[in-house]
């Protein structure tokens, strides 16, 4: 029999606290440096959430896997290819949704394209549908390979797509953002009215290219998964996954000097450098949690979101949208033009904002309460035994 480890659970129900978290800051303008995104090159301790997520997603499977070999093949693309599909549309839903905006006094349709704008519509790739593309794929490698021949090819696709990434991208810089080969593929794939804008060009840090090597940090946290359940829980396993983390991370460290360590561009030199920190940081929670008894109000806290860890998530991207859309004025400007707040921004403005001179305060109690009600919210699913699947 497989034994439990109530560790893993924790440490997917806190990378989903910490998307949250992040995710949801009182205002952007205003944010503590370790819960901003690297610019670019470089990586803060956010940049950390996604692709821990993404790990801990491969964990799973490490549990999942034997199941649905055992089922057979057919049963194993029913299930796989269906839960793709649910987190994709998910996603995409997600970026459409609530399906109406404002456009000054009146609710309009949010179109696939804007009639008035070819450049501007909905954005088809996201978070949730880079954790749908990385999962199917990722599954059907462990599945379909023996572990040797999914780790070799895990390594060539690393090294690929550092090649691909190189001679590909713009000669002068290969890894800025308009250099990244990526850019324009997603922008000839999925129409630039597709792309991600955020960066203030068409660029999507969620794109199509770059998707490939976060398959890469699935596998490798299927491989810690099965390494885990295999050795059992002994002094022999953790020491090995943490000097396995020590290594992978410096080896990541060393490759980002010549293919730099970027989230946005999800460089090979981030894959190994993330998954080394990831597999020291179940260590760690393997010998508070497991070996040491080190649990309570802090762990049940995390556990509660990794009972539904995709629902709470989904609904912190979608409540927010659907509250906005029910505003009312707050004041008229210089012009005697009305300015409108909704229930989100009035509990920013007028309740987290006031407490500190220091803006940034008020910006991360409001993250703080936010990621409270998404708990509460978690925690009363949790008490009347409500698990939604995906």
């Amino acid at each position: 029999m497989k034994e439990r480890y109530y560790s893993l659970d924790v440490f997917r129900g806190a990378t989903v606290a910490l998307m949250i978290l992040v995710n949801n800051p009182g205002s952007w303008s205003h944010i503590y440096g370790p819960l901003k995104h690297a610019s670019w090159h470089g990586c803060t301790p956010t940049d950390l959430v996604f692709p821990f997520f993404l790990f801990a997603v491969g964990n799973a499977m490490a549990f999942v896997i034997p199941r649905l070999r055992q089922a057979g093949p057919a049963n194993f693309w029913k299930k796989v290819l269906k839960r793709f599909a649910l987190i994709f549309l998910i996603g995409l839903f997600l970026n459409w949704s609530p399906f109406v905006k404002w456009q000054g006094t009146e609710l309009v349709f949010k179109h696939w394209v804007d009639p008035d704008n070819p450049e501007s519509g909905i954005r088809i790739l996201g978070v949730l549908q880079r954790i749908a593309l990385a999962y199917l794929f990722a599954s059907i490698l462990c599945y379909f390979t023996k572990p040797r021949t999914a780790f070799l090819i895990s390594g060539i696709v690393l090294m690929v797509y550092w090649w691909l990434t190189y001679a590909l991208g713009d000669p002068a810089d290969p890894y800025n953002m308009q250099g990244f080969v990526g850019t324009q593929l997603d922008i000839d794939l999925l129409g630039i009215a597709h792309v991600y804008k955020g960066e203030g060009v068409p660029f999507d840090p969620e794109g199509l290219f770059s998707t490939i090597p976060s398959i890469v940090q699935v596998v490798f946290g299927y491989f810690t998964g099965q390494y885990i359940q295999a050795k059992g829980k002994n002094f022999e396993m953790l020491s090995n996954l943490l000097v396995a983390g020590i290594i992978l991370a410096l080896a990541g460290l060393i490759w980002g000097m010549t293919f730099p360590i970027n989230k946005k561009i999800w460089t090979s030199s981030y894959v190994l450098y993330t998954t080394g920190l990831a597999m020291m940081t179940i260590g760690v929670m393997i010998y508070l949690i497991e070996f040491r008894g080190v649990k309570g109000a802090w762990s049940s806290f995390f556990d509660v979101f990794g009972k539904n860890p995709l629902f709470i998530f989904v609904l912190s991207g979608f409540l927010p949208r659907v509250v906005g859309l029910l505003r009312w004025v707050d004041h008229t400007d210089e012009t005697g033009k009305p300015v409108y707040i909704s229930a989100f921004s009035w509990f920013y403005k007028y309740v987290c904002d006031p407490i500190s001179a220091e803006p940034r305060n008020g910006s991360l109690l409001f993250a703080i309460c936010t990621i409270t009600m998404y708990w509460f919210i978690a925690w009363v699913l949790d008490k009347r035994k409500i698990y939604i699947k995906v």
